[in-house]
């Protein structure tokens, strides 16, 4: 498995936003007929590098939200950004879903689709080119997406990782 880079963080004094990803009605048989629950993923973050997703599970669906949203606070971390897009190109996955991240030039935009477009926005990345390969399932999408952003490494990273000065991490 790859290295995690990423830091936990917590979330006392952050302004978050939330975005629901989906809501899925999900059926228990018992002997009595069936029992019916809906489960919610969320994503939440500040838009400038912290992010962390949740699921919430209940009979009522904006319960299943409210409790997504309180899992998701509780998950959260900071991930590098550097002018509005990530640092360099990166693979996830997670289940059957695979996920490619792209850095893109400044006004490029979000390149994503779906699950993956709530979880970049959240975080703050604001110029990007993704693409989902393999299963569409948004939680094994927001959770590959949430992979891939967790490798992500800046220049201090590498140059700590290292032993070097910064320049030296782009002049080699």
């Amino acid at each position: 498995m790859k290295e995690i880079t990423s830091k936990k963080v917590k979330p006392s004094g952050l302004e978050l936003v939330d975005r629901l990803v989906g809501v899925q009605r999900v059926t228990k048989v018992t002997k009595g007929g069936r029992a019916f629950g809906f489960t919610a993923i969320v994503v939440v973050g500040d838009e400038h590098g912290i992010g962390g997703y949740g699921l919430g599970k209940s009979k009522e669906v904006s319960e299943a939200v409210t409790k997504g949203i309180e899992d998701a606070k509780k998950n959260l971390y900071r991930f590098p950004i550097v002018k509005g897009s990530i640092p360099h190109e990166q693979d996830g996955k997670f289940g059957g879903a695979r996920v490619f991240l792209r850095p893109a030039s400044s006004g490029t935009g979000v390149i994503a689709g779906g699950a993956m477009r709530h979880v970049l926005e959240s975080v703050g990345v604001h110029d990007v080119l993704a693409k989902s390969k393999g299963s569409s399932n948004p939680h094994n999408l927001v959770k590959a997406t949430f992979m891939a952003l967790h490798q992500l490494r800046d220049a201090k990273q590498v140059a700590r990782t290292r032993g070097v000065e910064v320049s030296k991490v782009f002049n080699g």
